[in-house]
């Protein structure tokens, strides 16, 4: 797994994304066990709270669950990665619309500029 951070928001929020990216895009696959919270720590060079604190909000959402006394897996549930991967979707074509119609680009130039390109 790569671990690239930057300055703009938090780690361990660094972290929940990129768990995510890897979980929806299928590098790390359903059922997938985890690392240990302080290997995954030594391999993202951040703080085992900082990894914990991530780890837990993914159990939270339910992208990972956490088995006693087997540790941590990806979650089994292909529905709720395809629903965390069709949201992630959204808001990126959103996020690309908006910065598109802040250049002056009406819907209908943006469509024909992506149908143009496909050929």
């Amino acid at each position: 797994m790569n671990f690239t951070f930057s300055n703009d928001k938090p780690i361990y929020i660094q972290l929940i994304d990129i768990f995510k990216m890897n979980i929806i895009s299928g590098l790390l696959s359903e059922g997938t066990k985890l690392d240990s919270v302080r290997d995954l720590a030594i391999a993202a060079k951040v703080n085992p709270n900082t990894m914990q604190k991530a780890l837990s909000q993914l159990e939270n959402i339910g992208l990972v669950r956490t088995e006693r006394t087997s540790g941590r897996f990806i979650t089994n549930d292909k529905e709720k990665i395809i629903l965390m991967r069709k949201e992630i979707a959204i808001k990126e074509i959103e996020d690309f619309l908006r910065k598109m119609q802040s250049l002056g680009f009406k819907t209908a130039e943006i469509i024909q500029m992506i149908e143009e390109d496909k050929n």
